[in-house]
């Protein structure tokens, strides 16, 4: 009953996962932050006297005549009408299959996922002006594998072109799958989605339905599996009924809209940093990246330091970058992107779609606080981000208004992000399955124009956080990439206790 939430492991998406527990079970609303203030069984007891009642639940919508797109979507709609189709977002998912491979029942558990998840039989036409969602009958969904010879020194630029098909959404399925023959044994199988239709998380629940599918159809049976609770497109439905009109200032979107009209008032156009090249007249998508660790003994102390703290390891990290940034020059007022898993409701847990959305987290520097001063700063300010996550950029501009494609990222210039591998693994039936690390041209899919990304995952079985650094090849050497690593992965021990800044 007076178990801390945090000190047994939670973190800011177990806390909306939790959220979203307690609404489905108790029929009762609770806020993000209430977790945070209240992180015990016994302290939420008490919250939950006297809670409003659950929100609009999640269930199947009748569907109209022309479907929307959710919120998510429609940004990435945008931009895919600016930039013409391309491979900027791209999502490859590359993996190295060893031993004897049933080449018909991949094909045949590739059909059964598509025809499970709508997302990934979706086109995306335009009717009058206005994007929509037109889902297609699986049997004219059905995704072809095509096989192809390749040795290892043609590899790589095999994977490359697979992983580089420019999508035409408005008549193309958002999925194409690829399988090279390396060897007798020995094949690479890429599967390539738009982000329309996907997202990190998807991965888990495509992976699943992808392995329990080979596995039936290896035996000559359809998979057994239960249809699912909703869909993609139940869900853009279901988030327009859930939050209104943006013209009703009492409707959940009005109170966003307004909360992030005011959090972002002031924000700086540009981050000041170093580079050793001015930005180039046109985006090139293009960057590199520098792979940093931190040991266990690391991440102990910035467990140690969050629990002490009240906040997360991903809002000290967040910090740790936010004082690297200003130490480097960007000023006192930091504002930095971060991906959400969009998934507020558990119902949507199993579905392969697009929801992620972006925040906007601004770090205030000024004053010289100490790192532990601004850890409390950085607290507030997520939180009051994860509260009004659902229509966060919602929009590719300031207040809603669309901006031509920018070299300089609108908003933000850096994001941090991090991701937690586990589950997403392909177990194919008498198969060995690796998933290998992509780094295709590399694009960052949420934040394509960004200048500097820094990515990490833990590895649970050595308590090791291992991350990336990506920037702009276009703007920095990889000299300075270096020093940018070396500086992060040394600051932890002088800043833990220090002034932010110095």
């Amino acid at each position: 009953m007076d178990d801390d939430f945090f000190e047994l492991g939670g973190h800011s998406l177990l806390v909306t996962r939790l959220v979203s527990r307690v609404r489905r079970v108790l029929g009762a609303e609770l806020a993000i932050r209430q977790v945070f203030e209240e992180p015990t069984v016994a302290g939420l007891a008490r919250r939950l006297e006297g809670a409003a009642g659950p929100r609009v639940a999640l269930r199947r919508m009748e569907r109209p005549a022309e479907v929307p797109l959710s919120y998510a979507q429609q940004r990435l709609w945008f931009l895919h009408r600016l930039e013409g189709p391309s491979a900027t977002y791209n999502v490859p998912l590359v993996v190295r299959l060893r031993g004897a491979l049933d080449v018909a029942a991949l094909e045949a558990a590739l059909g059964d996922v598509v025809a499970r998840h709508e997302s990934l039989r979706t086109v995306y036409p335009e009717v009058e002006g206005r994007p929509c969602q037109r889902v297609l009958a699986a049997e004219h969904a059905r995704p072809e594998l095509p096989l192809g010879d390749v040795d290892e020194a043609g590899l790589r630029e095999a994977v490359e072109e697979a992983a580089g098909h420019p999508f035409e959404l408005e008549r193309e399925v958002p999925l194409r799958a690829r399988l090279l023959r390396v060897g007798a044994d020995e094949h690479v199988l890429v599967l390539v989605m738009h982000h329309i239709a996907t997202d990190a998380w998807s991965m888990g629940p495509l992976s699943r339905d992808l392995s329990e599918a080979y596995g039936a159809r290896v035996r000559g049976e359809e998979p057994g599996w239960g249809e699912l609770e909703v869909q993609y497109a139940d869900h853009a439905l279901w988030q327009r009924e859930l939050l209104g009109d943006e013209g009703d200032r009492g409707s959940p979107m009005g109170r966003q809209v307004e909360h992030w009209r005011r959090a972002l008032a002031g924000l700086p156009e540009v981050l000041e940093l170093p580079a050793d090249r001015p930005r180039p007249a046109v985006p090139s998508h293009r960057g590199e990246t520098v792979r940093w660790r931190l040991d266990g003994e690391a991440h102990e102390a910035l467990v140690k330091l969050a629990r002490e703290t009240g906040t997360t390891v991903f809002m000290v990290v967040q910090a740790g970058v936010a004082a690297l940034l200003t130490r480097l020059g960007a000023g006192e007022d930091v504002p930095l992107g971060t991906a959400v898993a969009g998934r507020t409701d558990e119902g949507l847990d199993g579905l392969v779609g697009f929801f992620v959305g972006t925040l906007v987290l601004r770090a205030d520097l000024s004053g010289d606080p100490s790192f532990r001063e601004l850890l409390g700063r950085v607290r507030e300010a997520d939180l009051d981000a994860y509260a009004n996550q659902e229509v966060a950029l919602r929009a590719p501009g300031r207040d809603g208004q669309p901006l031509p494609l920018a070299v300089v990222q609108p908003l933000f210039q850096v994001m941090v992000s991090q991701q937690d591998p586990a589950g997403r693994e392909l177990a194919l039936a008498g198969v060995e399955t690796r998933v290998d690390r992509v780094d295709v041209a590399w694009r960052g899919t949420t934040s394509c124009s960004a200048w500097r990304r820094s990515t990490w995952a833990r590895r649970a079985s050595r308590r090791v956080w291992r991350g990336a650094w990506g920037t702009r090849r276009t703007c920095s050497s990889g000299r300075r990439r270096r020093r940018w690593r070396s500086g992060w992965s040394g600051c932890w021990d002088a800043r833990r206790g220090s002034r932010s800044g110095g």
